[in-house]
């Protein structure tokens, strides 16, 4: 087996919001919530992401352990680290969450916000994505989509979709990612497969998979042909380099010019 991770900030100078952890049996990658209003909070995202994402591992790294308890527990357990903010807020540090766990015979999955996993098992490709997100705050994403990156008008409308997709975080009909509450982690995507059928898989937030979505440069075994015969900071690379040709955001709509990206590819 062979584990290569990459992880770079979407801007230079900036903390990455990303976070990632990958041992030989377990893989757990976080991309931390772009706080765009307040958040009644005084830690940043990086630091919920790390919080949470050492914590969940600990607790991923015990097989007995439902990966959904695993990041329930994790979720309770950074709350109370931070209980001194006010985690009621509806702009509290919140990140999407991708944990891949493999047993003697069984791959198992979790998947709850905007982080992609892609298990190449030789009859095809299985992505295993939650974007339930983008199925909200529609009508305010297609008003941002129309203007361009870094003007007065594209920073006001990505505030009002802000606002909008708060109000619809965590609760029933909207999109569920960990914050403050654990009860978040039922509502994550899970599932099982053979191990004997795995070729390859990879986690990746959804910086990373720009190449895919939305660029439409790539499709998912392609990226998996990159990351085995380049590694993941090729991947990102290549990223970096298709967004350098859109400095508007117009090509191709998109909220941040360059967004954190992470990668955990196993082979």
């Amino acid at each position: 087996m062979r584990v290569d991770v990459a992880s770079e900030a979407g801007v230079s100078r900036t903390p990455n919001e990303d976070w990632a952890f990958a041992a030989d049996r377990f893989m757990v990658v976080l991309d931390g919530a772009t706080a765009r209003t307040g958040t009644g909070c005084s830690h940043g995202v990086a630091w919920y992401a790390a919080s949470l994402g050492s914590t969940v591992a600990g607790l991923a790294a015990d097989r007995r352990v439902r990966l959904d308890d695993a990041l329930a527990d994790g979720i309770r357990a950074t709350a109370d680290r931070h209980r001194g903010c006010d985690l009621t807020h509806p702009g509290t540090p919140s990140a999407g969450v991708a944990v891949v766990r493999l047993d003697d015979d069984v791959l198992e999955y979790l998947v709850l916000g905007d982080v992609t996993v892609a298990i190449d098992t030789g009859d095809g490709v299985r992505v295993v994505i939650d974007d339930r997100v983008d199925r909200t705050a529609t009508a305010e994403r297609v008003e941002a989509d129309r203007y361009p990156f870094g003007s007065a008008e594209k920073q006001a409308a990505l505030l009002r979709m802000k606002h909008a997709e708060l109000a619809a975080r965590n609760r029933p009909g909207g999109y569920w990612v960990a914050a403050a509450d654990p009860a978040a982690a039922a509502y994550a995507v899970t599932g099982s497969l053979s191990l004997d059928s795995v070729r390859r898989f990879a986690l990746l937030t959804d910086g990373a998979a720009r190449l895919v979505t939305p660029f439409g440069l790539l499709d998912w075994p392609a990226v998996l042909d990159v990351l085995d015969s380049h590694g993941p900071a090729e991947l990102i690379r290549r990223v970096r380099a298709a967004e350098a040709t859109d400095p508007s955001c117009l090509r191709w709509p998109r909220n941040k010019h360059g967004d954190d990206a992470t990668v955990v590819y196993v082979r």
